[in-house]
């Protein structure tokens, strides 16, 4: 019994171990390895790959108008295959730990300018949720639906519904979603393959999509908002994401007003300096995107905001250089941190962002996510 509850600690402490997959029912897809040359297939890949060591599913946007948004948001929800099939046989193995993550930045006039976040944590033993939802959480392995408790994602006839809340703040807090697409899928890298390190290794499946008009209601203790924006939703599945000597990255999902797509990343050493990079630009009507190659991508700090509840230090304006041309991005709130150690054991930046073009114009709004900042990015 002990050395099974040693197994079980280490397991969750480091969800990279190097086990085989659980073999659980469900669609191939379901634990067929990252590989070059892999053809994505939806809705299936839509749904959880329980074969890869982690995986997330991510939605950030921004409510009210181009010139004076009101709220962003971010709801994701992230799955850690333990490694414990072995050591722990049987239905009720926690083989899988879901993780989720929500914010809410109120930028509106009256709201103070406050970051909300919350966050959720549960065991899940991998078998396919794709028929009714008889466990507290799950996910399933043919399209995407995945929850805690009532936090959930899911694509319903091609819409995507999501939604958290917060009700044991001090003042309780709810995000309903509903995300139309209005662009076809994003494939990121070569065909969804996405390099992130110098091996061929370290790299990802990664899908997109840019442009998703947002419907919302926000209820902030007692306010409650409907309002309309615009959203960015991935879904990233990896083996082995991070070199050993990275420490985190910078990233970018911005939706340009003329309907343009930029995403932009940067893998960090500790020094600071660019391990790897990349990103892609996709023109409006169009199915495809130009993928960017390393060097083709810069990032290049501007300022930085020092986090009072940590002392992380984060570079929350940026000069990006891509094939794109020279950009900004700029926080349009410091303090958009999130202390998430009491589930994925992480604390990153994670906030709704404007980017400007060399003029100074805002031709775009998304997300900056930075991690690694308040000590090594252990996934």
């Amino acid at each position: 019994m002990r050395a099974s509850r040693r197994r079980l600690l280490l397991a969750l402490a480091c969800p990279w171990s190097t086990r085989a997959a659980t073999a659980v029912a469900g669609p191939a897809a379901a634990v067929e390895p990252v590989h070059r040359g892999r053809e994505l297939q939806f809705p299936l890949d839509h749904g959880a790959h329980i074969g890869a060591r982690t995986e997330w599913w991510y939605v950030t946007g921004w409510l009210g108008e181009a010139d004076a948004p009101s709220h962003g948001f971010q709801i994701t929800f992230f799955r850690s295959r333990t490694g414990l099939a072995e050591a722990l046989p049987g239905r009720l193995a926690p083989r899988q730990i879901l993780f989720a993550h929500a914010a809410i930045t109120d930028l509106a006039k009256g709201g103070g300018r406050t970051h909300r976040h919350a966050e959720r944590i549960a065991r899940w033993n991998g078998e396919d949720a794709s028929r009714g939802q008889p466990q507290a959480a799950g996910a399933a392995h043919d399209d995407a639906r995945v929850w805690i408790g009532h936090w959930q994602l899911r694509r319903e006839h091609d819409a995507w519904q999501a939604g958290a809340q917060e009700a044991a703040a001090p003042e309780p807090w709810a995000l309903r979603l509903r995300l139309a697409p209005t662009q076809p899928l994003l494939l990121q890298g070569e065909r969804g393959f996405s390099r992130k390190g110098p091996q061929e290794a370290q790299a990802s499946h990664y899908l997109s999509i840019p442009q998703l008009a947002a419907q919302a209601t926000v209820r902030l203790g007692p306010r409650s908002v409907e309002a309309t924006g615009r959203a960015w939703l991935d879904h990233e599945w990896s083996d082995a994401l991070l070199a050993p000597e990275a420490v985190g990255w910078d990233w970018i999902g911005i939706n340009l007003f003329d309907g343009r797509a930029l995403t932009a990343f940067q893998i960090r050493r500790a020094d600071g300096s660019a391990l790897w990079a990349g990103g892609s630009l996709r023109e409006s009507g169009s199915a495809d995107a130009r993928a960017f190659a390393p060097p083709q991508v810069r990032w290049t700090p501007e300022r930085r905001w020092a986090s009072p509840a940590t002392g992380a230090a984060y570079p929350t304006a940026w000069r990006i250089l891509t094939p794109a041309g020279s950009m900004h991005v700029r926080a349009l709130l410091d303090a958009q941190e999130l202390d998430a150690r009491r589930s994925t054991g992480t604390v990153y930046w994670e906030g709704l962002s404007e980017l400007l073009d060399a003029g100074g114009r805002r031709i775009g709004l998304g997300y900056l996510e930075m991690t690694g900042y308040a000590g090594r990015l252990r996934l």
